[in-house]
């Protein structure tokens, strides 16, 4: 069964737009691991606007599933990662202004730098995955940096999904097994839904682990958090 992650960013940014402490996140992880989660992934941006780096510290003695702590491996993030020693680092190329992750890793023009941030992380008993574009030049150039998984940035699949091309899966699906062919763990992330996420994982061999917040937060609006988990889980077995 492939392992569900929930991304709690959006708790904390509707927590920092009352400036209280309400939803707290802390509590919010302990429930989504209750109702079934296989995992908690945070993503701190430098600017703090959800996901505070205080949250990480509090986070860890909360998170008995899998922790995943996302970013731009900037000196303040790498110490915060090599301090909590979280279960896995997912390195993504964000900007300071991103919105969102909206790219994925040049792990050809970026394999020094990757190389040395992994080894630190890995020499530190912490597994790492490179945020990377479904292109089969960049999943060959993350084998070479020494990284023990990829996740594959999944926009691109979830738009041209949503607008009825099943096709878009045809890049993912051979990512994936060339990725599987290298020794690469898979991961996936971004834009991942009730709607899209049991056709993806039917195409996608061997996949781990995915990440999902946005729309699994959008959808317990309505659905509530213990229902939409255990949809994602049914829909992951």
């Amino acid at each position: 069964m492939t392992k569900l992650s929930v991304n709690i960013n959006k708790i904390a940014t509707l927590r920092n737009s009352r400036g209280g402490d309400l939803p707290n996140v802390v509590q919010f992880a302990k429930d989504v691991q209750e109702f079934g989660a296989q995992g908690v992934t945070i993503h701190p941006r430098p600017d703090e606007r959800h996901i505070r780096y205080q949250d990480a510290y509090d986070l860890k003695p909360v998170v008995y599933t899998e922790y995943n702590i996302e970013g731009n491996p900037i000196p303040k993030f790498m110490e915060m990662v090599l301090e909590l020693k979280p279960t896995q680092v997912t390195l993504v190329p964000d900007s300071i202004d991103a919105l969102t992750s909206n790219a994925g890793w040049d792990t050809i023009k970026y394999k020094d730098f990757l190389s040395e941030v992994i080894q630190e992380f890995k020499s530190n008993g912490i597994r790492t995955s490179i945020f990377v574009d479904p292109e089969k030049q960049q999943i060959e150039g993350a084998a070479k940096t020494g990284t023990d998984r990829i996740e594959l940035y999944t926009e691109a699949f979830a738009h041209h999904y949503g607008l009825g091309n099943s096709q878009a899966i045809v890049p993912y699906t051979e990512c994936a097994e060339l990725a599987n062919s290298l020794g690469l763990g898979i991961n996936a992330g971004h834009d991942l839904s009730l709607e899209n996420i049991a056709f993806f994982k039917a195409n996608i061999p061997e996949l781990l682990e995915v990440s999902i917040g946005h729309a699994l937060i959008s959808e317990s609006l309505y659905l509530g958090v213990e229902q939409v988990i255990k949809s994602y889980l049914q829909k992951l077995k």
